[in-house]
């Protein structure tokens, strides 16, 4: 299992992870460090712990807020797919129609034609 170190709030960590996820884990981590970076401008050095524990509460913040963005869109997605099939099933019955009646104004045009050659 590799170690990687990574640098948060100028601090070295070192942690364990996966074969292949190391990049992966330096990324987080400095996703970690520019959350903690934006508090030391907002609220100074108050401690790593706590730095770290609000840090983690707006990670965390970010991910609810995504996952209710992605529930959204995903009600959004299920309602156009009901409209779309709503719409071709709409489209269908148009088409009928249309069919219809081109074929009732085929008959007459025929019939009118008919008498015609009969005259």
């Amino acid at each position: 299992m590799p170690l990687v170190n990574v640098m948060v709030n100028g601090r070295a960590y070192t942690i364990a992870c996966d074969e292949g996820e190391e990049e992966h884990l330096r990324g987080l981590a400095g996703h970690v460090d520019s959350k903690v970076r934006e508090l030391l401008e907002s609220v100074g050095q108050v401690g790593d712990q706590r730095l770290l524990l609000m840090a983690a509460l707006l990670v965390t913040d970010d991910y609810f807020e995504a996952a209710q963005r992605l529930e959204t869109h995903r009600k959004e997605l299920g309602d156009l797919a009901g409209a779309r099939e709503a719409i071709g099933h709409q489209l269908e019955k148009s088409e009928e129609s249309a069919m219809a009646a081109i074929e009732a104004g085929a008959k007459r045009v025929e019939d009118i034609a008919a008498r015609l050659a009969h005259a």
